[in-house]
């Protein structure tokens, strides 16, 4: 949940989301040495009166400044690619959702289930109760099972729209005509906030997506409960 003067990500409720933390604080410190550095060189030339006649003429600074940032670049690119396989990859998921973005709501289409679905709409600020978020809850949540591989579906019933969950590490288009698919797990029970993360309209800032991971005893009887009421 994010909270006002936050500076970092929020808390991380998936393995992949705490894989893109760690190569954040990886790429981070990468991006603080090379400024120290750059800051050291210029505060040393600037504050000093000798000079090196080889300084703009030198074979090994030529070799150092070209192999040294390609030595930085594979050390980004070798974990941020790592993680993008990792994001991609979908391994026997235990259950399969299909999101669809519309002006401006979503609906949620459970598919290993016979008639599990539903709309999912914003609920307005005078209808809060005490302790929810303005702006962040829906009258419908997207009940998941924790530890359990979910497989996401996302499409558009009108124009372009995003689905993102950042606890999660989750963002996917939501393209009109095509399906996108991505997956997660739920690593704690909780319940975890989003938003449409596209401009589509002049409602995108009410369309919320809240995600809610329960033990596997709980799950099940939510959905007995929905389809009784199906």
């Amino acid at each position: 949940m994010a909270h006002p003067s936050q500076l970092g990500f929020q808390d991380a409720a998936s393995p992949v989301m705490e894989e893109l933390l760690h190569f954040h604080d990886h790429a981070l410190m990468i991006v603080f040495l090379i400024s120290t550095l750059v800051l050291y060189i210029i505060v040393a030339m600037v504050s000093t009166k000798l000079t090196n006649k080889y300084i703009l003429d030198s074979q090994e600074i030529e070799i150092i400044w070209t192999i040294l940032p390609a030595v930085i670049l594979i050390l980004i690119a070798l974990p941020s690619l790592r993680i993008l396989y990792l994001m991609e990859e979908i391994n026997d998921p235990h259950l399969t959702i299909k999101a669809m973005g519309h002006q401006w709501y979503w609906s949620y289409e459970y598919t290993d289930y016979e008639n599990l679905g539903f709309d999912s709409y914003m609920i307005p600020t005078q209808d809060l109760t005490p302790g929810q978020f303005r702006l962040l809850e829906a009258d419908h949540r997207m009940v998941v099972p924790m530890e359990s591989p979910i497989r996401v579906l996302v499409s558009a019933e009108d124009v372009l729209h995003s689905w993102a969950v950042p606890s999660l590490g989750v963002k996917l288009d939501g393209v009109p005509g095509r399906l996108n698919q991505t997956a997660f797990i739920a690593s704690r029970p909780g319940v975890f906030y989003g938003q449409c993360s596209e401009i589509c309209g002049a409602n995108h800032s009410f369309m919320p997506i809240v995600v809610e991971s329960v033990p596997l005893e709980h799950f099940e009887n939510w959905s007995m409960l929905m389809l009784e009421d199906a």
